[in-house]
């Protein structure tokens, strides 16, 4: 059985991979995020992949009996590696001159990775959200569906040839067994396990094995659908379902999951239904689709490592002309790889042995570069010294006597436990940030420190903090978790509890804007929510009287929240450092980034009237925005000195500012300690 080319199939590729690349371009055009669904594009191709390898196989296996895997292995050797190679050998030139030292070791250990086939296993353990901002400046994060598609096809021709040679008659039922027990998988882990059902194959095969039940009956029918009515009108509902997902379809969708089934019934009805004649077809069959289909897969390589360096650098930031010449240069570099890279390596005149010596080459030379930079610690003398006060999270540093983390610990973290004299540090990643620096100071004047510090998570009794996407319960920060830490705090006395944390963000249930272009988050809304589950109808209140009853035996510390940036600052300044390190005979030096003072005073308002209106003789008041904000800077607040940068990213405060502040509260425990006397 001949395979007969089908330009409609090209036509769905070019949809695919307008699709995600509109998604990651992030076109907001007047506040709306067109093709936020766009995502979705990486299914469509899963299932094109299903249907056509398993077709290639099966017609094999019937003509000739048996299947030569060497033959299978090397056109997708030929497919995938060579072109891919090309894209991660150009990106380290970039990755060498535009990345700190932390970020070049993340993205070397994602190219080891991909070239291992395993980038999915890498980016799911190292906790990266797809579709996250985070996501958006690692220029290889989309190699993790190459690597699920290069793992089924390892996998699948091996299980397809011996069901072939002894169940053959059980092919059709395997497929679909696999296919319900991977979207059940699917749909519970998109709910329970997000980042697994995701990154996994477990729970992307069946987009896969719905392509693969399709050629099936394709090969054994000999045919598609002859229904003239059902040729009409399926195609157009297909279309249909694809661009709805594309435009309705976000971030909060449950995916891969029963809603997946939405563009995968699409995809699977224009491959089934479609024929020449028809409207769908004429349309994917125009030459322009046919050459977008064609050169998709460059264009998927090229475009998202393009787009992440231009954010590091921010090239196209405000600029519509430069967003356009972005484009372009993707196009033009997927021309190239296509006409003289794909095409030639896929031509068979080639001879395979040349052509697995080049690769081979091009892998070592890969492998030997990004394991010298992962041991090299990213080469972190390639920047001045300011800039490594950027790569340290404060918040990870601390551990207790057992070596476990004190930041998301369920448990307290106790130290110079011998004295009965204690300070307690209440609050979220704020406080994080400040306890290994505050652990030494207090621990210095003889102090007892304990820490109860997890992510987004302060002191609300009564309350659990729920996803809003899926509705569980955080594991570290619920109303379990409170109760035990108030039966500590209440039964306290004279000791010092302090109170910190990000107030406005779970007043707000919203990220930071400073309304100068620097926005925190892509999505701007809070993806958790605090839930009643007591007496209290607010956080507010909660927090409120649960402090007054802590201060009748106790002095209590409360540190008004830290100003928030907007701004990525290691970004901005890393990139004045370097567009001038370029420029011959000139000094570095950081021109002031600076936010709005007013937008901190606006942003925090709630939380102000809030802790202004605790009132005791036992509480003493820290503001951390004294430190950085309005020193005649004319109403602004600074983030970086010449010497110091005092914050880590667009909210914690690096380990420089992290010490200034713990200097204004070792001043306020000192005031504690006179009228104590």
């Amino acid at each position: 059985m001949k395979t007969i080319y089908r330009s409609e199939i090209d036509g769905l590729r070019a949809i695919a991979v307008g699709g995600v690349i509109l998604y990651h371009a992030k076109l907001n055009i007047s506040g709306y995020d067109f093709f936020q669904g766009g995502f979705i594009g990486v299914d469509i191709f899963f299932v094109i992949s299903g249907y056509l390898i398993t077709s290639i196989i099966l017609k094999e296996l019937l003509i000739t009996g048996t299947f030569s895997f060497t033959n299978f292995y090397q056109r997708r050797i030929r497919r995938i590696l060579p072109a891919l190679l090309l894209v991660m050998m150009t990106s380290i030139s970039f990755a060498w001159l535009y990345l700190l030292p932390g970020s070049l070791i993340d993205f070397s250990k994602s190219i080891l990775y991909s070239i291992g086939f395993s980038s999915n296993f890498y980016f799911h353990y190292s906790g990266q959200d797809y579709g996250d901002t985070t996501g958006l400046l690692k220029p290889f994060l989309h190699t993790w569906s190459l690597s699920i598609e290069e793992q089924f096809y390892i996998i699948f021709p091996i299980i397809l040839f011996f069901t072939f040679r002894y169940f053959k008659n059980y092919i059709i039922h395997l497929f679909i067994f696999g296919f319900i027990i991977s979207l059940g998988l699917a749909d519970w882990s998109s709910k329970n396990l997000p980042s697994f059902a995701f990154y996994y194959l477990p729970t992307r095969a069946w987009e896969l094995l719905v392509g693969s039940i399709l050629a099936y009956v394709e090969v054994n029918k000999g045919q598609r659908s002859n229904s003239k009515i059902l040729n009409l009108i399926s195609p157009i509902i297909g279309l249909t379902l694809i661009v709805y997902s594309f435009l309705f379809f976000n971030d909060n969708t449950f995916h891969p999951s029963i809603y997946t089934l939405f563009p995968v019934t699409g995809v699977c009805l224009i491959i089934w239904f479609s024929n020449k004649g028809e409207i769908v077809s004429k349309i994917l069959s125009t030459r322009f689709f046919i050459w977008v289909g064609l050169i998709s897969y460059s264009l998927y390589l090229w475009h998202y490592p393009i787009f992440a360096f231009s954010r590091i650098t921010e090239f196209t930031e405000g600029n519509i002309y430069k967003k356009i010449l972005l484009l372009i240069i993707v196009l033009s570099l997927s021309c190239i790889s296509y006409y003289l890279v794909e095409r030639p390596f896929r031509n068979k005149r080639y001879n395979f042995r040349i052509i697995l010596s080049t690769i081979l080459i091009s892998i070592l030379v890969l492998v030997t570069l990004n394991v010298k930079f992962v041991l090299e610690d990213g080469y972190q003398k390639r920047v001045p010294k300011i800039f490594r006060d950027f790569e340290a999270k404060p918040w990870n540093i601390l551990r207790n006597s057992d070596g476990k983390e004190c930041f998301d610990n369920f448990e307290v973290c106790s130290f110079n436990t011998l004295s009965n004299q204690k300070i307690y540090l209440v609050g979220d990643s704020h406080m994080a940030s400040l306890m290994q620096d505050l652990k030494s100071k207090v621990v210095n004047k003889g102090y007892q420190f304990i820490t109860s510090v997890n992510g987004g998570c302060i002191y609300f009794p009564e309350f659990d903090r729920i996803k809003l996407k899926s509705e569980k319960i955080n594991k570290y920060c619920n109303n379990k978790y409170f109760k035990r830490l108030r039966e500590i705090l209440i039964n306290e006395k004279d000791s010092i509890i302090i109170f910190g944390g990000r107030f406005p963000l779970y007043f707000s249930n919203r990220y930071f804007d400073n309304y100068e272009g620097g926005l925190e988050q892509k999505n701007m809304v809070w993806a958790d929510k605090f839930v009643p589950v007591g007496n209290y109808d607010s956080i507010q209140n909660s927090f409120k009287i649960e402090v007054s009853k802590i201060l009748e035996n106790n002095k209590v510390i409360l540190i008004y929240p830290i100003p928030e940036v907007g701004w990525e600052p290691k970004r901005k300044i890393f990139n004045q450092w370097i567009s001038r390190a370029n420029k011959l005979n000139r000094k570095f030096m950081i021109d002031p980034i600076t936010t709005s003072y007013q937008a901190y005073k606006d942003r925090n308002k709630i939380s102000f009237e809030l802790f202004d209106s605790i009132k005791s003789k036992n509480l003493f008041r820290v503001y951390p925005h004294k430190l950085f904000c309005d020193l005649d800077m004319k109403n602004r607040c600074i983030i970086h000195d010449d010497e110091n940068i005092f914050y880590s990213d667009s909210n914690h405060p690096s380990v420089s500012g992290s010490k200034m502040i713990n200097n204004l509260i070792i001043n306020k425990i000192k005031n504690i300690e006179l009228e104590s006397r």
